[in-house]
């Protein structure tokens, strides 16, 4: 007979190990179904490895594609501390890019144009973030259903724009007007596409970290999360925690937006996003809700889809296979956290 015993004490080893076992078993895992496909488990994951970080330009692109993960990593992880379950961060990316691209198209200084469009983006990302919260605070609307429907409404209404009055009456093509090329992300590294927006992810970490370890506020969404009935009668308004939570996490997912069209599509299109507000899920759990945690985490899953891309091409695994990791990753990761709270025990069944 198997039982589940709680653990009193959890050594941080085994915090550490059990998210890279999380990791290892998703590779093994997902090496049959490589076998499966006809191609070799050492080549195609060789091809991987060198697609992502192979060179300096590899190195680069993987933690392009790493920082809008990051954001919606950040924006999940922030959610969830508070039990706020925000499913909507792709919704809220899509409406950070729409609110930046319409700052970033006016005619201004470039640097008040990049403040300004960050700016905009965390406001649409926010406000966005707040309808599921409102509901659920007003109305008991459950956060996980109204902020997963409101990522196609979002979506919708971007097409919309792009299929209207935003569709390039030239070439016909539903894409927006580009922002000024003064609101252009500097680039650090000729040749390459590392921009502003990837040093902003990695300053963003820490400094979440910070709010959420060593703050008031951050006390106060940890409580939420942790025991909403003590919380309140500890005195912290949980509602309001909520609220705060909402906006903030909306925020960072809308700076994933503002990335995408400050520094890599310079306008918005229906392709802007191949769905990283979901892929936050997967990164916040594997960070096991940390901040800090998230950056390595979105790390792994943006050299996962490069280097997926690379690989079908060298050895004819379908890309989707990147796809599938990350599915493999997100249960293993649950098991893991599982195991990190609970100890299996095996007894011989009563006779």
């Amino acid at each position: 007979m198997v039982r589940l015993q709680l653990r009193h004490d959890v050594s941080p080893a085994l915090n550490f190990a059990l998210p890279l076992a999380a990791v290892v078993f998703t590779l093994v895992l997902c090496s049959s179904l490589i076998r499966i496909a006809g191609a070799s488990v050492v080549d195609a994951y060789g091809v991987m490895l060198s697609a992502a970080f192979g060179d300096t330009y590899a190195i680069t692109e993987t933690l392009v594609r790493a920082t809008p993960m990051i954001f919606t990593g950040l924006a999940v992880a922030v959610a969830f501390r508070a039990k706020f379950w925000n499913i909507g961060a792709e919704g809220q990316l899509l409406s950070g890019a729409v609110l930046s691209c319409m700052v970033g198209a006016i005619n201004m200084p470039g640097g008040i144009a990049i403040a300004l469009m960050f700016v905009a983006g965390f406001a649409g990302g926010a406000v966005t973030a707040l309808i599921p919260a409102v509901l659920r605070l007003k109305f008991k609307v459950d956060d996980v259903v109204s902020s997963l429907l409101l990522n196609s409404v979002v979506l919708y209404g971007l097409m919309a724009l792009i299929e209207g009055p935003w569709k390039d009456s030239l070439s016909g093509y539903p894409i927006s007007p580009p922002i000024q090329d003064s609101a252009n992300f500097p680039v650090f590294i000729e040749g390459t596409r590392l921009h502003l927006g990837v040093l902003a992810a990695f300053i963003a970490a820490p400094i979440v970290w910070f709010v959420i370890a060593r703050t008031v506020f951050g006390f106060k969404i940890r409580a939420t999360g942790e025991n909403p009935e003590a919380a309140r009668f500890g005195g912290i308004d949980t509602r309001r925690v909520i609220f705060t939570t909402a906006l903030l996490s909306g925020g960072l997912a809308g700076l994933a937006g503002v990335c995408q069209v400050g520094g890599v599509h310079y306008q918005v299109m229906a392709e802007i996003s191949p769905g990283y507000g979901y892929s936050g899920i997967v990164i916040a759990m594997l960070a096991r809700l940390n901040p800090l945690g998230v950056v390595p985490a979105a790390i792994f899953l943006s050299a996962v889809m490069v280097g997926a891309d690379a690989m079908s091409r060298a050895t004819g695994v379908p890309a989707f296979i990147g796809q599938v990791v990350q599915g493999v990753a997100m249960i293993s990761m649950l098991v893991a956290l599982l195991l990190t709270q609970y100890r299996v025990q095996f007894r011989k069944a009563a006779t």
